[in-house]
């Protein structure tokens, strides 16, 4: 799997060190310093950190100029890059500007539907879905081509992603879904964050048996809870999302104040779960505009100091 690309995070994880990323949304206007003030937060605690691409179909400050921003400030970004708004076109010129800035992950994705975000009448336009995004990021590399067959001068280096859901429905196509990634050439996957520690590692041994563990890297998602509103709302509310009534229960059981203190203990003792599930190469810490907890996370997790690669 290894691809010599100048990725700190793929060195990490070719080592065989765990990896831990993180992730920061940009803000709902122009300001650079919105994200790199999140990142000064979490920089020593994380191999690389995500930047969201829209997320939920809601317009924010593009993802590539918040990456450019991460990057000049000495921190390594994630490309996070949505199919949902940009044809084949608009795509490939949008890695080849990543790549202008040395910028040596993306993570493909197809993106919410536009329903859900601040313009549910604007038009999608899904040219390609997250699958083909992940074979045109590895062909624009490894063949130094563009789709249309002419070649690229100065290719782009990157080390390719994909996400993962396991606990969305229908469930027992979740772990082929996941080879589909990989056989078009998903080299890191990063899962929807993990409340159902037993369906997961289900997930995990459905992938083992099929031999998918050594193939890619899975880095399990997690995202520690601030209230039992949340856990109920995340429960309740937000499609592909599993958490166990015991968990809201848990939640519920402490004190209004002591509640965002119990998810981050429930954040912790997941991740020490999971770090015994065999395939489990890192983790994704998705901190809900709640960044500056993700030190605390990964230092009571056990993953701090990260390792250093040259």
């Amino acid at each position: 799997m290894n691809t010599n690309t100048p990725s700190k995070l793929e060195k990490i994880l070719a080592a065989g060190h765990l990896a831990v990323t993180s992730e920061c949304g940009p803000p709902r206007g122009s300001d650079g310093e919105f994200v790199t003030k999140k990142a000064k937060m979490i920089k020593d605690h994380v191999d690389a950190i995500n930047v969201t691409d829209n997320q939920t179909s809601v317009t924010r400050l593009c993802s590539l100029a918040a990456c450019i921003h991460l990057k000049l400030m000495g921190v390594e970004p994630v490309l996070q890059m949505v199919t949902r708004d940009r044809n084949r076109i608009a795509l490939q010129s949008d890695i080849l500007g990543a790549a202008s800035f040395d910028i040596y992950n993306i993570l493909c994705l197809s993106g919410d539907h536009q329903i859900f975000g601040d313009n549910p009448h604007g038009q999608n336009v899904f040219d390609l879905d997250s699958i083909n995004l992940v074979q045109t990021v590895r062909f624009m590399r490894d063949e130094a081509k563009f789709l249309g067959g002419e070649d690229i001068q100065r290719p782009p280096k990157m080390f390719v992603g994909a996400a993962a859901n396991p606990f969305a429905d229908p469930f027992e196509i979740r772990v082929r879904r996941l080879a589909k990634k990989i056989a078009a050439g998903a080299e890191f996957i990063q899962t929807q964050c993990v409340y159902n520690v037993e369906k997961f590692e289900s997930w995990m041994k459905m992938a083992r048996d099929r031999g998918l563990h050594e193939k890619t890297y899975i880095l399990a998602g997690v995202t520690p809870l601030k209230s039992a509103g949340m856990a109920r709302y995340m429960k309740n509310r937000v499609p592909g999302m599993d958490v166990p009534d015991g968990i809201v229960k848990r939640m519920s059981g402490v004190p209004k104040e002591k509640q965002p203190e119990e998810g981050i203990k429930i954040c912790v003792e997941t991740i020490q779960r999971l770090r015994e599930v065999e395939g489990v190469r890192g983790f994704h810490i998705m901190a809900i505009e709640w960044e500056e907890k993700v030190p605390e996370i990964v230092e009571r997790s056990g993953l701090y100091p990260r390792p250093e690669v040259v």
